[in-house]
């Protein structure tokens, strides 16, 4: 297995780039595979899907699914979950745009 090595320049994947297969993110997350696959049904999750409909999760999707253990484990059901998860991705575009705003040329002129 060819591991990314940044002597060489070498990158590792994008962060939102699928790469693990479902048995990997699994074991990486401490995730029975069929919680993932539960999740996913649910709405909590969405991997990336090969050609031939394999899952493919990202390194994002991990943090997602560490956030879902976490709620899960403070006794969050899966309905709550997917309404906290909402407003946290909700919560992070509104703050991405008003820090995308704040950096265009007329926010700097305005200041």
């Amino acid at each position: 297995m060819h591991l990314p090595d940044p002597l060489r320049g070498d990158r590792p994947p994008a962060a939102n780039r699928g790469v693990y297969g479902i048995t990997v993110a699994a074991e990486l997350s401490g995730a029975p595979t069929q919680s993932l696959r539960l999740w996913e049904r649910h709405g909590l999750l969405s991997p990336a899907r090969t050609d031939g409909g394999t899952r493919r999760y990202s390194a994002d999707d991990l943090a997602r699914v560490e956030r879902i253990i976490t709620l899960v484990a403070a006794g969050v059901n899966i309905a709550g979950i997917g309404r906290i998860l909402h407003l946290e991705d909700a919560n992070t575009a509104l703050r991405r745009a008003a820090d995308d705003s704040d950096s265009s040329p007329q926010s700097r002129q305005r200041r």
